[in-house]
């Protein structure tokens, strides 16, 4: 049986995160999605060491849940985050914009105590 969460649902058996995806960004991930032809995808979201101010973020599509795997299902997108990500990612919100000066995903981090000047990397 699984447990309703307030913006996502938890996925049969496995642990849930705090990692939001807004709905807009839940439309363009299974657009994606569609347009490869991949619906057996999930969205991954992992931070790892990386740029100038020691944490990066990556998101990219994974068919794998990983021991240790949190899973929740946003609108039959399932955001999976590793069980080392999930502390730093924890109230974070996943969303895509599409405008004329800006096109695509983005993380807002209530845990990021900074960033550097290019906006890449967060500590």
């Amino acid at each position: 049986m699984s447990v309703t969460t307030e913006n996502g649902a938890a996925v049969d058996g496995l642990p849930t995160h705090g990692v939001v995806l807004t709905d807009v960004a839940s439309q363009k991930v299974r657009a994606l999605l569609e347009q490869e032809g991949r619906t057996d995808l999930r969205l991954r979201v992992a931070v790892q060491p990386g740029g100038c101010s020691g944490l990066i973020y990556q998101l990219y599509f994974d068919e794998r849940i990983l021991d240790g795997d949190s899973v929740r299902d946003f609108g039959g997108v399932e955001v999976v985050v590793d069980k080392m990500s999930v502390p730093y990612l924890e109230g974070s919100t996943v969303d895509f914009e599409d405008t004329i000066s800006k096109q695509g995903f983005s993380i807002d981090n209530p845990n990021a105590g900074g960033s550097c000047a290019c906006g890449d990397s967060f500590h």
